[in-house]
């Protein structure tokens, strides 16, 4: 979905501000994993028709994640054992927010990763420095969840 609201530049001429919005879908087979969500961030971008402006990617759960990486096994891999280090799934009886659920260190892990990004869209591509790309982590998966995609430019 594609709005346009009206600004002034400072010449006093009219320009057009675009604002697109769309929710990806996910559902993850594993509790835990890491899916690069760069393919479907640059479509949205396409789709927009933004030249210049920033992309915002957030996730809408508190126990998923949106952080920038590189996409190299083997980093994931490091994540999944430091995030397990930090925050381990078990015990369930450790965590005080587990009266009934068994998700609190999906929380933490969430916390440590982060809950959205934000790339400068610069002739309609993102503006990545090197190996830079986008990743949805999920930490309490195996149900459907989503991310927002939120671009505002021109």
């Amino acid at each position: 979905m594609v709005f346009f609201d009206e600004k002034q530049t400072a010449a006093g001429k009219r320009q057009l501000m675009k604002s697109y919005r769309k929710e990806l879908w996910f559902n993850t087979r594993n509790r835990r994993e890491f899916i690069n969500i760069t393919p479907e961030v640059e479509a949205c971008l396409k789709e927009s028709g933004i030249k210049e402006g920033f992309v915002l990617c957030n996730a809408m759960h508190i126990t998923a994640s949106v952080f920038i990486n590189d996409d190299e096994s083997g980093l994931h891999q490091d994540f999944e054992t430091w995030l397990e280090r930090l925050a381990p799934e078990r015990p369930y009886s450790q965590y005080r927010h587990n009266n009934g659920e068994d998700n609190a260190d999906a929380h933490l892990k969430r916390t440590i990763m982060g809950r959205e990004v934000v790339v400068a869209v610069t002739d309609g591509k993102l503006d990545f420095g090197p190996w830079e790309q986008i990743f949805y982590g999920e930490f309490d998966g195996r149900r459907k969840k989503r991310v927002l995609v939120k671009i505002i430019g021109e």
